[in-house]
C-alpha cells in the first residue's frame, strides 16, 4: 500500500513495527489528447453505429471517453476534464476543466477527423500539460494527460527535458497490423519511452491491432486508476479474463456435514 514504511524502535530486541503513514490522495485534472489523424477513420470491427453505420476508431474513441469520464465523476465527482485534438497542431477542443458529463459530451460532439497529415510533434502538448500542472498543483490538485494515438507508420516526436516530470501519461494506442506501409512495433516503443520520459507517477501504454470497439473500451477501464494508488503495469491483471477465472469446486459431504431436510 502506498506510504507503508518500518520502524525497528519496536518494543522489545528483534521485534519490528511497521505504521501507514497518512497519504491524501488528490483529485484529478485530465486533459484528454484525441489523434485525429485520417488514421483514425479506419472502421472498427463487428461495431455499428444507430443508423447501421460501422463505427470508426474515432467513434469508438469518443465513446470510451464518455464512458471513462462518466465512470470517474462517479468515483469521485471532484474529478475535472478538458480536451485538446492533435493532428500536424494541437488545438483545444474544451480549454475549462469541468466536472459535468454534459460537458464532456457536447465536446465529443465537436471532435472530426482532420485532412491535413504531418509529422506528429508531442513537444506542444507536454508543454501543454506542464503549464496545467502547475495550475493543478497550485490547487492542491494532481494532474494527467491521456493521449489516444491511431497512427500505424508515424512516430511521434518530442524534444522534451528528462528532469521536468510535472505530470503522468497515459497512452491508449490503436493501430493497423504490421505490413509494407506500417510499422506499430516502432510507434509503440516510441510512445513508451515518451511515456517514461515525462510520467511523474506510473504511466500506462494499452494497445490494440485487433479494430475491436470492446477491447478499446476494456483496456479504458483500466485508465480509471489513480497514479497515486498504481502499480507497475506488468503486475496489472484486470479486468480477468472468463475463461481464465478458476472455476470453484464444491466442497466434499462428509458424514459430518449431511444436509438435513426441513420437515
Amino acid at each position: 500500500m502506498e506510504g507503508m514504511e518500518g520502524d525497528n524502535s519496536g518494543r522489545g530486541e528483534g521485534s519490528s513495527r511497521y505504521t501507514l503513514k497518512p497519504l491524501r490522495i488528490l483529485n484529478e485534472d485530465i486533459l484528454i489528447c484525441i489523434d485525429i489523424d485520417p488514421q483514425c477513420l479506419v472502421e472498427m470491427k463487428g461495431a455499428t453505429g444507430p443508423n447501421g453505420r460501422p463505427l470508426t476508431r474515432l467513434d469508438s474513441i469518443k465513446q470510451a471517453i464518455i464512458l471513462f469520464v462518466n465512470a470517474k465523476l462517479t468515483i469521485n465527482p471532484q474529478h475535472r476534464f478538458a480536451f485538446v485534438t492533435l493532428s500536424n497542431t494541437l488545438s483545444w477542443v474544451r480549454k475549462e476543466f469541468s466536472s459535468e458529463i454534459d460537458s464532456t459530451i457536447a465536446a465529443m460532439r465537436g471532435v472530426s477527423a482532420s485532412s491535413s497529415t504531418g509529422p506528429p510533434d508531442l513537444t506542444n502538448l507536454f508543454r501543454l500539460g506542464v503549464h496545467e500542472a502547475k495550475k493543478s498543483r497550485v490547487q492542491g490538485r494532481i494532474f494527467r494527460v491521456i493521449l489516444f494515438y491511431c497512427r500505424s507508420s508515424e512516430r511521434p516526436q518530442h524534444q522534451w527535458p528528462v528532469n521536468q516530470k510535472l505530470f503522468t501519461l497515459d497512452v491508449m494506442y490503436l493501430h493497423d497490423k504490421p505490413g509494407p506501409d506500417n510499422c506499430p512495433q516502432e510507434v509503440y516503443d516510441t510512445l513508451v519511452e515518451a511515456l517514461e520520459h515525462v510520467s511523474e507517477y506510473e504511466g500506462y501504454i494499452l494497445e490494440s491491432g485487433q479494430g475491436l470497439a470492446r477491447v478499446l473500451f476494456r483496456h479504458v477501464l483500466i485508465l480509471l486508476s489513480h497514479p497515486q494508488q498504481r502499480c507497475i503495469q506488468e503486475y496489472v491483471d484486470i479486468p480477468k479474463s472468463i475463461t481464465k477465472k478458476v472455476p470453484q469446486v464444491e466442497p466434499m459431504t462428509t458424514e459430518d456435514s449431511v444436509p438435513i431436510a426441513s420437515q
